[in-house]
């Protein structure tokens, strides 16, 4: 039977419908009636039906590596928290959870450390991708807010995305805004970030500033308009306190000045102010490139700047407008999951909302300061001033800045509890207990999207094994180490409760409010449809906007201007350190692939970790297209496969988050970032490390393809991952075997006396090649060369869909190339159809001029659409080299 839910990748909160047929066979789909995403799914989401299979689950749980019964697993997490607690204080403990988990599991676990446990030291992994938000709104709104909705993308004539790469990261918004831009001739899109991205390609403008002046272009936005007196001067006296101190800050910042700190032209620096003037619905998108920054909250706060003076922020088409990057990161912030934080939006330093908070849980204490942030809370851990840690639902080792120096705190604390899905991660692999936990589509509660969009997910699938709700297991937890209060018969009557706390003596003074559903029945909340916060006798069905008149939440009601004094990143590069490191997410892959990774397509768009650089950067550093790079800071290293395009800016290379230690080797990119963050929001500046590049030249190059599983090497350059019908694994290495054709029998792990071999060898020019066939059908095959130029692997992916291998198919093996080059298809392009580059620039060759042609042609773009900005790209430049010389 289908059932709706939602989907677990990013903020944009897509629903989804899945299904499971009488075989077990599972299907997803957008749906249809959700307004987030109207039944558009991006790569990822589309396929999520490859992703829940129950290969290296977690099944039970186990202690000091040997499985046990959950009575004897929760007695060591319970005894072993209240042991510490009791001999060190509160304060020893800690618990670090993720925007992955849904509000129920959150509530509850902030309800156990903050009103029973007596501590703050809990946060989450939303710290790494939205805490400067959260701060830059509460210091303008008094609360943390998100003004307006969806629909504002597409009733806007000016559309501002920077620090966001939405085209990737939140590819179903970023179609609704092309498709909005399609039909509103008066929209233009400006794209503010130092690489033109995928996004840049349905922009008007890209303003490729310079990697950490993100508040300076803003702070010159703001004189521009001082100096055209665009200002909402009622809007700005009524609602607002501080205009003028802003204004002062600013007052001889000139358009020249912002354009050369920025390293941006004058010409289009006043392109884009002269836009913002004179365009009333525009909305400013901003994501990670601003938030991950030791100056994050500042940069937040020159945003909102300009649109407090306009008057631009609660109506239709206008507004600041944080894109979250995790499917409950905002839930997460309404319950309290970061350290500074209580529920119900509540303030930790506020010694009324600690009163309310305590009377409502009727709790023996409360934490009464900030809790530790998660930089703070790894290096406390590292000092052992916290002795016992639970992680719940990520991976810390793999995506927290100075990644060594996490692996070797968790190495040190005496007790480390780990709540997760998966047998072996990198995090998991560190833990003292680990607690099977349930998945998506297991799963039953509530996510909120990056509008104030609460929504169901709910489950589909049973429990695998003897995996438990988060919930559930920390409930059992609370009530082992003698705490009442924690006895919840469901996901719905911790919903009703949290409810309950965001309306309990509120009146008004809180912006979180959800109290018309606190006394939702069970059979309702199953049924609940998408609805957006507040929810109140006075919106009982929710509200689409805030602030339009007012009614900010600071003691004045008014929203305050917070003067910016623009700072440059706190390490600067040197001449050991001479280019700037920015990270990120690419389009197929989420986190640190512990889902994605399950998906065969959502590989073949980009294999390996890459590292982009600017031409004149790679020859001054002596590298070559797909050859390999070390990268080093002064915390770590890395090796990632070198992409050179002028699209990066120069002195800047960037490099994606996803690589864990569990898909290769020397490839996790946190290992390398500094953990420098900002004083406010505690948020680590993920987008500028100081790094140098040097060629990593190993004797030997080699890739696998198996239709078995490949044993990852001791050391060395590897990537692994699943691909269709078979395996594929990179290698690089320095040893050469005694033979090579031992070699590739080790590593294809077949039997001699069934396979039949094709093999060439060609000593001198130190290439090998080995295919090994069984019955008619290709097993596997291994080439090896002493560089990087070896062959395609798209077409030796297609010859294991051959069953028999034809004669021709035998000697493309031996030759190493296709017989002939239209069975090539080149690296994918579009994963839901499994198109490549090729096949796209053969249509273009034949006359495809748009995507919409070649959509007809190949069905590429036709889906989920993140592929679009790079067709319209590959076609830009076939078209380009078509022109007469």
């Amino acid at each position: 039977m289908p059932v709706k839910t939602s989907c677990p990748y990013c903020g944009v909160g897509c629903g989804v419908i899945a299904d499971r047929d009488s075989a077990g066979n599972i299907s997803v789909a957008g749906d249809p009636t959700h307004p987030a995403n109207f039944g558009r799914l991006c790569s990822k989401g589309s396929a999520l039906a490859d992703t829940v299979g129950l290969d290296g689950r977690l099944m039970a749980p186990v202690v000091d590596g040997r499985e046990t019964s959950w009575d004897a697993a929760l007695d060591i997490v319970a005894d072993g928290f209240a042991r510490t607690i009791r001999e060190h204080g509160p304060d020893s403990v800690a618990f670090y959870v993720s925007g992955q988990l849904l509000t129920e599991d959150y509530y509850v676990i902030n309800k156990l450390a903050k009103g029973f446990c007596g501590t703050a030291n809990i946060d989450t992994n939303s710290r790494l991708c939205m805490a400067s938000s959260v701060a830059g709104h509460r210091r303008a709104f008094g609360s943390d807010t998100v003004p307006g909705c969806y629909e504002d993308l597409e009733r806007a004539d000016l559309l501002i995305l920077t620090g966001s790469n939405a085209a990737w990261c939140h590819p179903v918004l970023y179609q609704r805004m092309m498709a909005a831009k399609g039909n509103n001739p008066a929209c233009r899109v400006v794209v503010i970030d130092p690489r033109r991205t995928a996004s840049c390609e349905g922009a008007d403008l890209h303003l490729p500033l310079r990697s950490g002046s993100d508040a300076v272009l803003f702070n010159g936005l703001l004189a521009a308009l001082k100096r055209a007196n665009a200002i909402d001067g009622s809007f700005v006296r009524a609602f607002t306190t501080g205009a003028d101190e802003a204004l002062a800050s600013v007052a001889d910042q000139t358009v020249a000045e912002t354009a050369e700190i920025c390293g941006l032209s004058v010409g289009a620096v006043e392109r884009f102010f002269d836009w913002f003037i004179k365009t009333e619905r525009t909305v400013t998108l901003y994501s990670q490139g601003i938030n991950q920054s030791s100056s994050g909250v500042d940069k937040v706060n020159a945003i909102i700047n300009c649109h407090l003076y306009t008057g631009r922020i609660g109506r239709p088409g206008m507004g600041p407008f944080s894109l979250t990057g995790q499917p409950n990161a905002m839930g997460g912030r309404e319950v309290g999951g970061l350290a500074n934080q209580l529920a119900a939006h509540m303030e930790i330093d506020n010694a009324q909302h600690r009163d309310i908070v305590q009377r409502f849980w009727q709790s023996p204490v409360i934490a009464a300061k900030q809790g530790l942030k998660a930089v703070d809370m790894f290096e406390a851990i590292a000092d052992r001033r916290i002795k016992a840690v639970w992680i719940l639902s990520t991976n810390p080792l793999v995506s927290l800045p100075d990644a060594n120096r996490a692996r070797a705190a968790l190495d040190a604390c005496d007790l480390v509890v780990v709540s997760d899905v998966l047998r072996y991660t990198e995090t998991a692999r560190h833990a003292r207990v680990l607690l099977p936990a349930l998945a998506w589509g297991e799963k039953d509660g509530t996510v909120t999207n990056s509008e104030r969009r609460i929504s169901r997910q709910r489950p589909f699938l049973p429990a695998p094994g003897s995996a438990r709700a988060d919930w559930k297991i920390v409930c059992d937890v609370a009530v082992r180490m003698g705490f009442s209060g924690f006895d919840y018969a469901s996901a719905a009557e911790i919903f009703r409760e949290h409810a309950a706390l965001s309306g309990f003596e509120n009146g008004g003074t809180r912006d979180f409010d959800i109290s018309a559903l606190a006394t939702i029945q069970d059979r309702a909340y199953d049924a609940l449809a998408p609805v957006q916060w507040p929810v109140t006798s006075q919106f009982p069905t929710g509200a689409p906007r805030m602030f339009e008149v007012g009614g900010f939440f600071t003691p004045d009601r008014r929203a305050r201007f917070v003067p910016v004094a623009p700072r440059a990143p706190k390490n600067a590069t040197s001449r050991d350190y001479p280019l700037v490191l920015n990270t990120g997410r690419v389009r197929d892959h989420w986190h640190t692939m512990t889902r994605t990774a399950r998906s065969p397509r959502l590989s073949l768009h980009m294999f390996e970790p890459c590292a982009e650089f600017h031409p004149e950067d790679a020859r001054r550093e002596g590298l070559d297209h797909g050859a390999l790079v070390r990268l080093s800071s002064a915390y770590g290293a890395m090796v990632a496969r070198v992409a050179i395009t002028p699209e990066q800016r120069r002195g800047c290379v960037f490099v994606p988050m996803h690589w864990s230690g569990e898909y290769a080797g020397e490839a996790r990119i946190n290992a390398l970032v500094n953990p420098a963050t900002d004083p406010i929001s505690g948020q680590p500046e993920l987008k500028h490390t100081p790094v140098r590049a040097e060629p990593y030249l190993p004797k030997w190059h080699a890739f696998i393809l198996s239709r078995r599983e490949i044993e990852a090497p001791a050391g060395g350059y590897w990537v692994r991952g699943r691909l269709e019908r078979h395996f594929r694994m990179e290698l690089a290495f320095d040893e050469q075997p005694a033979s090579w054709g031992d070699w590739a029998r080790e590593r294809l792990s077949l039997a001699e006396a069934e396979i039949e071999w094709i093999a060439y060898r060609d000593p001198g020019a130190g290439r090998y090649r080995y295919a090994a066939v069984r019955d008619g059908r290709l097993e596997g095959c291994v080439f090896v060369a002493p560089d990087h130029r070896l062959v395609s692997r798209s077409w030796l992916s297609s010859l294991f869909a051959e069953q028999p291998l034809s004669p021709a198919a035998r000697m493309s093996l031996l030759a190493g190339q296709p017989n002939d080059a239209r069975e090539d298809i080149g690296p994918i392009v579009c994963a839901c159809f499994g198109v490549g580059r090729n096949q796209i620039a053969t249509e273009a060759l034949k006359g495809a001029c748009d995507v919409a042609d070649i959509g007809k042609r190949l069905k590429a773009g036709t889906n989920c659409g993140a592929c679009r900005p790079e067709i319209a790209k590959l076609l830009h430049v076939a078209a380009r080299d078509a022109q007469p010389a």
